[in-house]
């Protein structure tokens, strides 16, 4: 199972030096949190990009539905050309909060996962080249050529983990066509435990295999936090038992000493298991 971190705190600087940290620690990833207005997440992780060279950076995640699916598409590639095909992608509905009501209206539930769908599809045809277009209920893209960004290392795009919500259906199959899963639940925003994720896996497993698309190298993400050394290993393990490729140590506390101890846990490593 392989390892990465959010780091939910600090600026650009700080993100880079988290990152060299992170890589020189045996982390296999890096994240930033990607919000409307604030600090810019792919600034941020350009900046980590420019001072690692080996671990991969990416967003835990991206508000696909607020975001230009081609801007997304031209800021991913452009990245991955930069930082040699280090680069992931995690995407979802978003949470509603003040830091995105401040600025748009809720469209509404449905039309926030009609745009998820369109965006992921713009974003797919784009990253595989021209000529390209779409005409879809929310975005109409036309083939062009002009000032078109390099195209990404990693082939056929770079990937992208979705968010999928048991039970629903179309949230889970939606995950299954894409490069992985973030594992969540329908009505609910308590944790999930290893126990919840085997039907979770098995569901999207279901899916995948029923539109005829392989599941080896399916990536499994799920987040959390553990402490350094043995306890942590166990909650690692107790992960990967469950059916997860990928644990995310996700530490959305603030605090003055937020950094601080952002760094402690990076410096110790990743969990084993």
């Amino acid at each position: 199972m392989r390892c990465g971190v959010v780091v939910s705190t600090g600026g650009a600087a700080v993100f880079a030096d988290l990152a060299v940290a992170a890589e020189r620690a045996g982390w296999d990833a890096v994240f930033s949190y990607e919000v409307p207005w604030g600090q810019d997440a792919w600034v941020t992780l350009t900046a980590a990009a420019m001072r690692t060279s080996t671990i991969r950076l990416g967003t835990m995640l991206t508000p696909l539905p607020r975001v230009r699916p081609w801007e997304l598409a031209a800021r991913a590639a452009t990245l991955d050309d930069l930082s040699g095909g280090r680069v992931q992608l995690a995407v979802g509905m978003g949470a509603l909060h003040e830091g995105w009501l401040a600025f748009e209206a809720d469209e509404g539930r449905r039309t926030r996962a009609e745009k998820l769908d369109e965006g992921l599809s713009v974003y797919d045809g784009l990253m595989r080249g021209q000529p390209f277009s779409w005409s879809g209920k929310h975005y109409r893209v036309s083939p062009t050529t002009f000032l078109a960004p390099p195209p990404p290392v990693q082939r056929p795009r770079v990937p992208v983990w979705v968010v999928g919500a048991h039970p629903s259906t179309r949230s889970l199959g939606r995950a299954a066509r894409w490069d992985g899963l973030l594992p969540a639940r329908v009505g609910t925003a308590d944790p999930l435990t290893p126990a919840d994720l085997p039907d979770i896996v098995e569901a999207v497993r279901t899916a995948r295999e029923s539109a005829g698309l392989p599941w080896a190298g399916y990536d499994v993400v799920v987040e959390g936090t553990s402490e350094p050394g043995p306890a942590g290993d166990v909650v690692a393990a107790h992960w990967r038992t469950a059916g997860a490729t990928w644990w995310v140590e996700s530490d959305w506390a603030m605090g003055e000493d937020a950094v601080a101890r952002h760094r402690r846990r990076i410096e110790a490593g990743p969990p084993r298991a």
